[in-house]
This record gives C-alpha cells, structure tokens and sequence, in this order.
C-alpha cells in the first residue's frame, strides 16, 4: 500500500488535526519486550502513545497523580536543589519527590535512561531501568504481556519537547479508576494489601520520562529574561509532531488515506499565530503544562511573589474588590488574603466616570491608603490612563511604591473600541522592564465591550508573550469557551464571577485560577444603602438578614492610631 507525507503548518491545520480522532500518535517500531520490564512495553502501556478510550483512561492516571502537586511546591523544590548535573535529574528528581516516590536520586537516573529511547531505538539499559522503576513502584515482576497497538512508526519518533511535560488543569474523573489510589500516596493511602496496577505503573514511569523534556525549555530561555510564553513562541522546543492515520479522513481540505503520516509544522504555525500549540490543542493538551513552566521558571531561577503563587494553589484565588479603606479592611478581616480596587466604585465615590482615564489621582492616593494594609493589593489601573508605554510605567512604579502587589490593565477603550494589540501589548513589557516585582493582569474587553470576540484568544496571547503573568477576560461566562480559552493559555486566566454564571467550583474544574468580584460588592452596597432609607421611609421594616456591622466595629477596621472616639453614632 502507498502511503503519503503531509505537513501542515498553519494553526487552524494543526489544531483541526488533532482534534481528529483518525490521526493518533505513532509508536515506534521496536522488538517486543517483556511486560514491565522492557521500554517496548512502557510504550505500549501509556497515554503518550494511546489514542480513544484508552487514552483517555491512560490520560486520568497521570491527570490524577498531577492533581496531587501543587506547581508551586515544584518550583520551590527544584529551585533548591542541586544546582549542577544534568538538567533533566533535577526535573525529575524534583517531581519524583514530590510524588513521595522513594529514593528520587535513583529515580531521576533510571527515568533519564528510559527518556534516551523512549521515542525511539532500542537500548539494553533502558530496558533494565523500567525494570527497577517498576519494582521500585511495588509492582509484580510477573506481568500479563500487553498487546501493541497496530499502528507503528519508524525508529526515531519525535524528539523531546514541553508537551511531554505537559493542559488545563488537572480533572479528576469520575467512576471506578478514580477511586484507584495514587501510585505516589504515603503508605496506607491505598488501604490494607494495595498493589499498584501495571497500567498506573507504566503512566507515573511515562510522566516522568515526559518531564525531562523540560531541560529543553530551560536551555531555550537560558541567560535572558524573556517571558517563557514568548520563548516557547520564538523559539520553541518543539518544531513538529507526527501523526499517523488509523483509517481514511480529511483535514485541512486534504484527504488522508489509511497509513499516511501527517506532520505537524508547530515552528511554522508559531510563526504566524500567537496562539501557542507547543503543549498541543484540544483534546490532547498536554496536562502537567502548568507543571512543566514551574519547574522551568524554578531551574531558571525566576522569582515569584507572593501575590503570584496565590494564582497557583488548588483553588482559584478569589478576589474581592474594595473602592475605599473601610471595605478593603472589612474583606481582609475576613480572610481575604488579597483584594482589588474596584475602578467603577473608585470613580462613583469621586464622582467622575469610569472607563475614562479621569480618576489616576483618586487611584493613586487609594493605593497609598491601603498598599500597606494587611493583605496584598491589586489596583483597577484601567488603561493605565495613558497610551503611552512610559507613562503607564510610571504610574506602575508609584503603585509598586505605594504597596500595591499587582495592577489590571485592560484593552478597552472609553468609546467602545480596543487599544490595538501591539499598543497594549507595549505597555505590559514597558510595566514589566520597570517594575518586575508588579503582577501585571492584562484584561482584554473583547466580551466585556461585546466586540471582536474572535480575537481574543491571540490578544492574550500576545499579552502574555508581552510579560503579563495574568490575564482577564470580563464578561466570557460560557464554560466551553472559557475552557478553549485556558487549553491555550500559559498564565493564569482571571474571569469576572457573574452571579447567573458558573459558580466559584465550576471555574476551579475548567481550569480559571483566579475570579474576581469586580463592582458586585459596591453596586450591592448602594442597593443597601438605598434599601434601607427607602424601607423607613415608607415605612416598612429593614432588611434583617444581613445586620450591618456596629459602630464600634467600623471604628475598628481604621488603622491603630486613627481610630475616633468611642461612643458616637
């Protein structure tokens, strides 16, 4: 039978291509070796390698056991590790022990011998080192032999890349395999007489080998300070993938017979949309993505703040907005460990417009008030109240001074339309170059101001190649579209709560790692406030179901020192 070549490299193309369950990964063509104790067998075991229902059962392992490691342990880890040696030990040694494998040292060995074949050829040692990573897992040595898959590929593969350290954010499934304990658990987790099955042996052995391909990333970025979205996009690890087709179809107007081999130009896709695919697209993003960057940034010795890793932790970061001393006091009381200012709540109080680059000032003087609070401040800049990169810079640097940990920058404009990209895009680095320390969420207005919504992919996109280490998007409430929307990110995704939308637990599952409150809490004060004078007015009782606070506990909320007398109404 003749079989074709093609190669595709526009990112409609590609991602049309993955997306078509007729085109699977190959798997290299190799001997067959013995079950759990050879690299043939890892190979045909894991999800790297699968496609169907198998894959996505291969897939919930590893998903299962990336759920259990926060992103930001690994950076710490690793960033504290053993400065030399070979890159790839460290990543994995770090992740091993996060995992709480036993001696990751020894791990870490064994995994980067398997990685040196695992896309293809054939080597005796590796052979050996599957062997003793799977009996260091507590697996049987007598294993059922598995069958491959009958799709095979010539020797060589694809070379390592990010996406093998690779998605979203991890979802643990329902139904029977999700109750299977973690292979990495504390002993006992998995109850009296737990043995690991071979399968989820194979699939923690097939993460950590995927893992090493982070060395890849590190030596892109290395001796700059590039945003590591913009590197993957420059200069990406990862030049292509292969497919192969497992019966007839047709993709990007080609028809792809049975066998033909599809090539996945990613260098050139990238080349010409934002849109990074270095991680894959939809349906088979790669899963420990968020991962896989920790561990760069961590290698690269990059720092975070505070206020970053709150956008890291298992649940989203929930941020309440306040406009004035008293409410940001009121929220913090509460154990709100960072609050945002409220754009339209700072304008309404001083009665300018929002939206309009009148209220710097007001902004200013409110971050001063509460920069050094005890909780971390994130300031509603607007636009920035400039279209000039410099200025706004400036202004980042008296807010960085004033104790404010982050700022929002949006996209919108006063008249309805967008900053172009590449303006907005320029203020971000401008902010970035000046004040590193400074959260920079970059917001675009697409959904908010009902316009250009199909841009909005790329503009964030571009934004966070620009250095923003968040981005926001108002107003995009369906939980397909947010989903799409994270499956192509880098940076944490802020969206807008709305209270017919998905609630706070939805969002965590579609992979937003931050939620804000925007102008809810000040228009629901004002609706308080004009409830209650309007009830004695017409003389009907107040509302009691929620009691406002005392006196004295407003008193409270001033800063030591500036608190009134006691006693007064």
């Amino acid at each position: 039978m003749t079989t074709h070549t093609h190669v595709l490299g526009a990112s409609a193309d590609i991602r049309a291509a993955l997306a078509d369950p007729a085109l699977v990964p190959g798997l290299p063509a190799c001997a067959p070796g013995p079950a759990g104790a050879s690299v043939a067998w890892l190979r045909a075991t894991v999800a790297r390698f699968s496609s169907g229902e198998t894959h996505r059962r291969r897939r919930a392992l590893v998903e299962a056991e990336l759920a259990r490691v926060e992103p930001d342990a690994l950076r710490r880890a690793v960033a504290l590790g053993d400065g030399g040696g070979d890159v790839r030990v460290r990543v994995v040694r770090a992740l091993a022990g996060a995992l709480g494998l036993p001696e990751p040292d020894e791990v870490a060995r064994d995994v980067v011998l398997v990685a040196e074949v695992y896309f293809g050829g054939e080597d005796p040692a590796a052979d050996e080192a599957v062997g003793r990573l799977v009996a260091r897992l507590g697996v049987p040595r007598h294993l059922p032999q598995r069958g491959h898959p009958h799709v095979t590929v010539s020797c060589g593969g694809e070379p390592p890349h990010p996406e093998r350290a690779c998605g979203a954010r991890p979802h643990t499934p329902d139904g029977p395999d999700s109750a299977r304990p973690a292979l990495g658990a504390a002993p006992g987790d998995g109850g009296p007489g737990h043995t690991p099955h071979p399968e989820e042996a194979a699939n923690l052995i097939g993460l950590l080998v995927q893992a090493c391909a982070t060395s890849a990333l590190v030596e892109a970025a290395a001796g700059g300070d590039k945003p590591l979205a913009r590197v993957i996009r420059e200069n990406t690890p990862l030049r292509g993938m292969r497919r192969v087709a497992t019966r007839a179809t047709r993709v990007a107007g080609r028809e792809v017979t049975e066998g033909d081999v599809v090539v996945l130009d990613i260098a050139a896709a990238h080349r010409t949309h934002p849109v990074p695919l270095a991680f894959g697209a939809e349906p088979r993003v790669c899963p420990g993505r968020e991962h896989a960057l920790a561990l760069a940034e961590g290698l690269l010795g990059r720092p975070s703040t505070p206020f970053a890793r709150l956008h890291h932790r298992t649940a989203p970061l929930l941020l309440p907005n306040a406009w004035d001393h008293a409410s940001a006091a009121a929220l913090a009381a509460e154990g709100f460990p960072a609050v945002g200012t409220t754009s339209l709540g700072v304008a309404a109080a001083a009665g300018l417009p929002d939206g309009a680059a009148a209220t710097a000032g007001e902004t200013l003087a409110l971050a001063r008030r509460l920069g050094r609070g005890p909780f971390l401040l994130s300031v509603d800049a607007e636009g920035g109240f400039s279209d000039d990169p410099d200025e706004v810079a400036r202004l980042a640097r008296e807010l960085h001074a004033a104790g404010a940990a982050g700022i929002n920058l949006e996209d919108g404009r006063p008249d309805g339309t967008l900053t172009p990209a590449d303006l907005h895009a320029a203020k971000i680095t401008a902010v970035k170059a000046a004040v590193p320390g400074l959260f920079v969420n970059a917001r675009t207005d697409t959904h908010w101001l009902g316009v250009r919504r199909e841009e909005t992919a790329a503009r964030l996109a571009l934004y966070e190649q620009a250095g923003a280490d968040g981005v926001f998007a108002p107003g995009l409430t369906d939980p397909e579209g947010i989903a799409a929307l994270v499956a192509g990110l880098l940076v944490p995704l802020n969206v807008l709560h709305t209270p017919d939308g998905p609630t706070l637990a939805e969002l965590a599952a579609l992979g937003v790692r931050r939620v804000s409150l925007g102008s809810l809490p000040y228009r629901t004060a004002l609706a308080a406030a004009v409830s209650v004078a309007t009830a004695v007015r017409d003389g009907r009782p107040t509302d009691h179901r929620l009691p406002a606070p005392s006196y004295a506990e407003v008193q409270a909320l001033a800063p030591p020192g500036r608190r009134g007398v006691t006693g007064r109404r």
